[in-house]
């Protein structure tokens, strides 16, 4: 009977003893769920707008025959080490028939900021205006969309013709039509009246940004489809200086110049700047010296 009593306890532990092990099981399992859940919410909160770079890029090869267009060497990626987080920063650009230039760039430095933006230039065939897309977040608090039809001219015909239609989309998203004030921006230049602009938060960028993302890039793509190609030769050169004109705009008022430069250095920033995003556009520096 002795031995077979303690073969007995060997093989099933006293109750207190059992319970231990199984509440530190428990423990254990519950502390790896948190660990995943928490790198879970960490990875999605770093890739805030990679949804949207994926579904752009699918519409684009889906509904275009798109032909990659060359980046500057040295332009389409680099990767710095400044600030508490490192910053990568990578850029895509493409053509096709009916769209001249299609380029956005992805910066991602982690948590300290998600940074996706997009210009789409209609071939100087049509009147159309410029797609923009600026989406920002820095930190968990500060986040910051753009959306927007950007017009070219702002007689009333342009207007009826291409910013108008945008009006049923801008009502449909009041809560992202904040009507904040532009710091570095004309807003009567380059902008619709239509344009989606607001401070917002990660949710609804995942939800509400997302779903108007979707709804402004169909109206845009519709619109391309209906549009007739310019014949006359004086129409398409009043397309190709409108467009020069936007470039050199934005290229003597963007704050992100600011931005590039201090995470990749100043030089390569104002070649990012000149040689690529807005590349029609001429130098400060240039043009000073010219005089």
């Amino acid at each position: 009977m002795g031995n077979g009593e303690e073969f007995s306890n060997a093989q099933y532990p006293m109750p207190n003893a059992l319970l231990r092990n199984v509440a530190l099981f428990l423990i254990n399992e519950t502390c790896m769920i948190a660990i995943i859940y928490f790198h879970a919410r960490v990875n999605k909160s770093c890739s805030m707008y990679k949804p949207f770079l994926e579904f752009l890029e699918k519409e684009l090869f889906q509904r275009f025959d798109l032909q990659s267009r060359v980046i500057p060497p040295g332009l389409e990626s680099k990767v710095s080490d400044r600030g508490r987080n490192p910053a990568t920063i990578r850029s895509w650009c493409h053509q096709c028939q009916e769209l001249r230039k299609i380029r956005y760039t992805y910066i991602d430095a982690g948590e300290s900021a998600q940074i996706f933006n997009s210009v789409v230039y209609p071939s100087h065939h049509y009147d159309l205006p410029l797609l923009g897309i600026d989406f920002l977040s820095f930190g968990k608090v500060k986040n910051l969309i753009v959306l927007d039809f950007q017009p070219l001219f702002q007689d009333e015909d342009y207007q009826k013709k291409y910013i108008v239609p945008l009006k049923s989309l801008h009502d449909k998203y009041p809560d992202l039509a904040q009507n904040l004030e532009m710091k570095f921006y004309d807003a009567n230049q380059y902008f619709s009246k239509y344009l989606l602009f607001a401070k917002t938060d990660p949710e609804t960028v995942a939800t509400r940004v997302f779903e108007a993302f979707q709804d402004y890039l169909n109206l845009y793509w519709q619109m391309l489809a209906d549009a007739q190609a310019l014949q006359d030769p004086e129409d398409i050169q009043r397309i190709v200086k409108a467009q020069k004109d936007y470039d050199q705009y934005s290229a003597d008022r963007d704050p992100a110049s600011g931005l590039f430069s201090s995470y990749f250095g100043h030089e390569w920033a104002e070649r990012f700047l000149h040689e690529f995003l807005f590349e029609d556009a001429v130098s400060l520096a240039v043009s000073a010296g010219k005089r």
